[in-house]
């Protein structure tokens, strides 16, 4: 009986504190809980898909560019939430040799030709009907990015959504080396 006791009053204090805590973190609207990329150092799969016109398409055809692959589907919140994040960053630093190449995973052209045009994207946009992309970045989560630097190099991996300030904060060293 008396352990407890002492368990619940240790409960109690425990709570205590952590709501105490809670109280006095920042707003939800302030706190970033986007994803951090790690560094990373590895040569960048050959993938070969599709673009939304049926042409076959490459990352080496890339080569020379810094590259930021998305893989996203049209059903994933985060991967929704991110896009204007994502439209606004590659108009800002397209003139640099930065492409944004945003994969979708296992979408036909019917179902993301509508969700490109509502969200206005203007980056190229690649089906991939097989998943292939998942297996060679080797992940299984949406979204997941990574930048490619000009010579072929993964030296960024995003798994989860991309904010703004993380964008500006990590890409932008990548793309004036």
């Amino acid at each position: 009986m008396i352990l407890m006791g002492v368990g619940f009053i240790s409960l109690g204090v425990m709570l205590f504190f952590i709501l105490q805590n809670d109280s006095f973190a920042a707003p939800a609207s302030v706190q970033d809980f986007s994803a951090v990329p790690a560094e990373v150092d590895y040569a960048a799969p050959e993938l070969i898909l599709e673009d939304l016109a049926g042409n076959e398409v490459s990352l080496k055809d890339y080569l020379g560019s810094v590259v930021l692959v998305n893989l996203w589907a049209t059903w994933c919140p985060p991967c929704k939430d991110e896009m204007p994040t994502l439209q606004t960053f590659y108009e800002k630093y397209k003139s640099k040799g930065f492409v944004l190449v945003a994969i979708d995973q296992e979408e036909t052209r019917e179902v993301v030709q509508p969700f490109v045009e509502e969200f206005g994207l203007t980056f190229p946009v690649w089906l991939d009907i097989d998943w292939l992309a998942q297996k060679e970045f080797n992940t299984s989560n949406l979204p997941s990015s990574y930048v490619i630097d000009r010579s072929g190099r993964v030296r960024l991996m995003w798994i989860g959504g991309i904010s703004k300030k993380n964008l500006e904060k990590y890409v932008p060293d990548i793309i004036t080396e």
